[in-house]
Parts: C-alpha cells; structure tokens; sequence
C-alpha cells in the first residue's frame, strides 16, 4: 500500500514528504493508521546525527504516536481493526529475566531488540528499504508494529491526547512513580520544564508532593511550570544554594529533565541527607558526571531511567483514565497541532523552545 511519510534522508536537513511503499502486517503485526504524533527530542538528536539508532539512511522518525488499527496479521488476537491504540515504544515479551522481575522497559526479547534497530523491514522508498525510529515510524500516515506495541485504549480519549503518553508523560510521570516512588509529603525538584519535565512536575503533583520546586534558565517555562503544579519556581543559576534557601537541608528528591551532565551534578547536590536524584533526560554519549561522594556518603542515592521504567499495558491504560477523570493535563501540553506537511516547521519550534509539545495530526 502507498502512504504519504516524512523522510530523513541527510542529517542536519529538513525531512523530505515522499510517497513510500509500506507492507501488509505480518503474523504477530498491526497495521495502524496514525491519527496524531508528537514530535521529541529524540527525534531532533536523530536529525542532527547524534542518536545511536539512527545511522543509516533513509529513515522515518516519529515514534509517541496513537492510532486506529487498520489490519491485524495472523495470530493477533489482542486487537482488531477499529480499535484505537497508543502505540509503545517497547513491546515486553513477557519471557525474558527482565520481565518476569517486572522490568519490562529493559526486556531483552526480539521485538524491542528489532525495533531498537529500525524495526523489521516494512517500508521501501524507490524500491529501497527504509528503518523506522524504534520500529515505529509515526511521521507517516500508516506504521506496521508488532502486537505487543499496541495499547488499547477507549474510543473517547482523543487520540491527539493520548499519542503524549507513550514518550514524554509516561517518562515523566513514570520516573515520579515507578523508579523514585515519591511519598505524599515529599518535597522535589525538577530541572528542565520541557516536554518531560512538566510531566515529572505532573507526577509529583499526582504523587502528593507538597512542595515541587521548578528550575529552568527560560521564564516562559516555567510559567508553564506553575501551571502544571509547581509550588515555586527558580530561574536556574547556583540550584544548591537556592534550593537550600526554599527548603532548608535540601530537598527529599530531585529530577534532572535535562540530561545535561552538568546540570545533573548540581540536582544531585541539591538533595538532603538520604536524597535521591533520578536522571530523566536523555544524555548525550561518552560524557562524565562530576559527583562529590561525600555527598554519597549521607546515603543519597543517584539513579536512571528509561522511559520511566514504564509497564506499558499497565501505565498508558492508566495514565489515559486519569486524563479522562480530569486528573492528569494533557491538553494543556499541545502547543499546536500541524499536519504531516508542516514537520519542518514542527521540529524548528520544538528546537526553539517556544513549544511545550507539537503534534502532528493526520
């Protein structure tokens, strides 16, 4: 079938709108006809050459995406065409050791490990195979993903929505949840109130933190950042000392949104006596973190997370019923909404700063 797709075909370029070849789902597969997409930092690392999964090309970006399943291949049984889908970054196979220990963002199975390498091929341009970011390939009007990437959820949720929560709300809020388990009462902070930092702020709020502190060196976000829940704001210049005037000792739990190594070190240094940071940006490869470890020694703790170390078929179903109880703002995270035409555009407004999320609808 013939499809309409943005093509990355040289770094540092705009992406190119081509008619491209995408196949029938094979066994295990499902064609998903995508209705919104949101644009990420990732994606930008992919144009400038600076992600590790993109290095050949063509290639066709886009992975938060939801969608309407447009055909099933043999053996699908968990969905049917019609059903409205998020599509996962990771599809779990419930198998491997990472898994049965419920670690099922580190699955080591085959069909996160493909899609990690651009996914089965299931897309030509000019009779020339053409990868997708982690399998997915949502810069385009229809993706072939494996079953266990699709996340049914209620036709009432609009899908422009609900594409948020498969990258940037559910590492945000996931971090908060699942790797930090912030407690009722717990005082955090969140550097960088971007896209995924809001979303730690909406974690925090949703966790019962009663002081969330925002940093940012861009006022406008965190104006957005009051909006979304933070208590008290700080444009970023020394965090230890001005977190220290806010809350004396430190705060309980500190996120970096950033993934600057820089910024890391002074989060980290931000914390109290048995404080943790956690790591939510994606940082850039081969650099080191400065830490003080004495300030270890007070038992702080420094940790990771990819993709707030989500369970897929358990935290977007979830996550999407907050939304829908008014508990959760997603709306309020989607600065615009462009068609597939507009991607250039897209991407020059994310990498302004001048957005919280674009969405590409279809």
């Amino acid at each position: 079938m013939l499809m309409r797709a943005a093509v990355l075909t040289g770094f540092h370029a705009p992406m190119e709108i081509r008619e491209v070849e995408i196949a029938d789902p094979g066994p295990g597969e499902v064609r998903v006809q995508i209705k919104a997409s949101g644009v990420c930092g990732s994606d930008l690392k992919a144009i400038d050459g600076k992600s590790p999964v993109v290095r050949e090309l063509p290639f066709i970006l886009g992975h938060e995406s939801a969608g309407v399943v447009e055909s099933v291949g043999a053996g699908v049984t968990g969905v049917r065409p019609g059903d409205h889908v998020i599509i996962s970054m990771n599809g779990p196979c419930g198998r491997c050791r990472h898994c049965g220990a419920g670690r099922f963002h580190l699955c080591s199975g085959p069909v996160r490990l493909q899609a990690i390498m651009g996914g089965a091929p299931r897309i030509t341009l000019d009779g020339r195979e053409t990868r997708r970011f982690i399998g997915i390939g949502s810069f385009a009007e229809y993706a072939v993903v494996a079953e266990a990437m699709c996340v049914k959820i209620a036709k009432n949720a609009p899908l422009d929505a609900m594409c948020l929560l498969a990258c940037g709300v559910v590492t945000g809020i996931g971090a908060v949840m699942n790797v930090a388990e912030v407690p009722p009462g717990a005082r955090v902070l969140v550097v960088g109130c971007g896209g995924v930092g809001l979303n730690v702020i909406q974690g925090a709020v949703l966790a019962g933190a009663t002081t969330i502190i925002a940093a940012d060196v861009a006022e406008q976000k965190l104006k957005l950042a009051e909006r979304f829940g933070a208590t008290h704001t700080l444009v970023a210049d020394d965090l230890p000392r001005q977190v220290d005037e806010l809350v004396k000792g430190g705060v309980d739990y500190a996120f970096d949104a950033t993934g600057a190594p820089g910024v890391l070190s002074r989060a980290f240094a931000a914390t109290r006596s048995g404080g943790t940071t956690v790591m939510v940006g994606s940082p850039p490869q081969g650099q080191a973190v400065e830490v003080d470890p004495g300030l270890l020694f007070a038992s702080r703790r420094l940790m990771g997370t990819q993709g707030g170390d989500a369970a897929p078929h358990r935290d977007l179903p979830m996550l999407a019923e907050q939304y829908l109880r008014g508990r959760l703002d997603l709306d309020g995270l989607i600065s615009e909404r462009l068609p597939l035409d507009r991607i250039n555009d897209a991407v020059a407004h994310v990498r302004e700063g001048s957005v919280a999320r674009t969405v590409i609808t279809f």
